[in-house]
């Protein structure tokens, strides 16, 4: 689901012109790669303090990546269609974020 949303903007990036790309291009696939960058690197930190706050960056990352579709949409970079299919993506993926913060967020530390 993570990669899928950022293999999705990068595709329609990569239609868009140079100045596009790179400007609201470079920052939005910048974001959404690191949604599941910073899911990865959490979880290989070894433990549940560490995941739990680089899950915390990756929903910042999530919420960034809104932005830069928000503001792409309102600059005539985005089709309507291509909206329905990000938002669709970042409402399933919003409350499995969720989810597996709380989930993690209820595994005792080791000593």
């Amino acid at each position: 689901m993570v990669e899928g949303l950022a293999d999705e903007i990068w595709k329609i990036v990569d239609g868009w012109n140079l100045f596009a790309k790179d400007t609201i291009g470079k920052q939005i696939v910048r974001s959404a790669d690191s949604i599941g960058a910073n899911i990865a690197e959490g979880v290989g930190r070894g433990t549940y303090q560490d995941n739990r706050r680089f899950v915390r960056i990756a929903r910042g990352s999530l919420n960034e990546t809104q932005h830069w579709l928000r503001r792409a949409y309102n600059r005539n970079l985005l089709i309507a269609e291509q909206v329905d299919t990000l938002k669709l993506i970042i409402n399933n993926l919003r409350p499995q974020l969720n989810s597996y913060l709380k989930s993690i967020g209820n595994v005792p530390e080791d000593p």
